[in-house]
C-alpha cells in the first residue's frame, strides 16, 4: 500500500509539472514572442556602406536578408513592403502596419547582412498614425529582440530619446525634446564610436551621449513602438 501510495505521488507531480511546462509555453505563444536565437551575421569591415531603399522588393512581403522581431508583448508584427508616392526614393517604402495598443510592444525590422560595432546609420521615416504612440527608431549592437541600443522619434510626444534595452528593460540615457510633425518625412541618424553616441534629427544634432553597455559588434534595424504605423526609406548604414 505504501508503495502503491508513493508510485500515485509520483505520477501526480509529473503531471503537475507536464501541465505548467504546458501552460508556461503557451503564454509565450499568446504574447506573440519568439524565443529564438538571432541568426550571426559576418561583421563589417570599416568604409562597408549598404542602402536599403526596398524598391526592388516585391510589395506585401517581407525583403530578403531581414527578419522580424518583438520586444515586449501584444500580438505578432507585421512588416511589409508598400508604395509610396511621397517615398523619399520611389516607389516602394518599408511600412509597419500591425496597430496593438500594448503600451510595452517594440516590434522590430532586424537586418541579417551584417553586424556592426562602430558606424554611421540613418534612414528617414513618416509617422502614419497611432493612438498610443507615432514612433520610430533605429536599432543598433542588437544581440537579439532583448538586447540592443535604440534611439528613437515620437510624434505624440515630441520628443527624441536615446535608450539600451537589456533582457527586455528600457533604461534612458540621452533625451531632447522638441516637435515631431506627424505625416511629414524625417531623418534620423546615429554614429556611434567606441561608447560615444551621437544622434540626429533632420540633419540637426540632438544628443549626445556615452554608453558601454554594449561593447562588441552586433546587427541594426528599425523599430516602432505599441500601435505605431509607420513608413521608413533608405536605410543607410557604413561601418567604421
Amino acid at each position: 500500500m505504501k508503495r502503491l501510495k508513493l508510485l500515485l505521488g509520483i505520477f501526480m507531480t509529473l503531471l503537475f509539472v507536464i501541465a505548467c511546462s504546458q501552460a508556461s509555453q503557451s503564454s509565450l505563444s499568446n504574447s506573440g514572442l519568439e524565443l529564438v536565437n538571432e541568426p550571426s551575421a559576418p561583421l563589417q569591415e570599416a568604409g562597408k556602406a549598404s542602402t536599403y531603399n526596398f524598391d526592388n522588393d516585391k510589395t506585401g512581403q517581407l525583403p530578403a536578408k531581414f527578419h522580424t522581431g518583438l520586444t515586449g508583448g501584444g500580438r505578432k508584427v507585421e512588416w511589409i513592403v508598400k508604395e509610396d508616392p511621397t517615398a523619399p526614393s520611389k516607389p516602394n517604402v518599408m511600412a509597419q502596419v500591425s496597430n496593438d495598443k500594448t503600451d510595452y510592444r517594440f516590434p522590430l525590422f532586424i537586418s541579417d547582412e551584417g553586424s556592426y560595432k562602430d558606424l554611421e546609420l540613418s534612414v528617414k521615416f513618416k509617422a502614419i498614425s497611432g493612438e498610443v504612440d507615432q514612433a520610430a527608431g533605429l536599432i543598433f549592437r542588437l544581440k537579439d529582440a532583448e538586447n540592443y541600443y535604440i534611439v528613437r522619434a515620437n510624434a505624440l510626444e515630441g520628443n527624441y530619446r536615446l535608450y539600451h534595452v537589456i533582457k527586455g528593460e528600457r533604461k534612458q540615457f540621452g533625451a531632447a525634446n522638441f516637435k515631431v510633425p506627424s505625416g511629414e518625412w524625417h531623418e534620423l541618424k546615429v554614429e556611434c564610436v567606441g561608447d560615444k553616441i551621437t544622434c540626429y534629427f533632420d540633419g540637426e544634432k540632438k544628443i549626445e551621449a556615452t554608453d558601454s553597455t554594449f561593447k562588441d559588434a552586433g546587427k541594426i534595424g528599425l523599430w516602432t513602438k505599441a500601435d505605431s504605423v509607420t513608413y521608413f526609406d533608405d536605410l543607410t548604414v557604413t561601418a567604421k
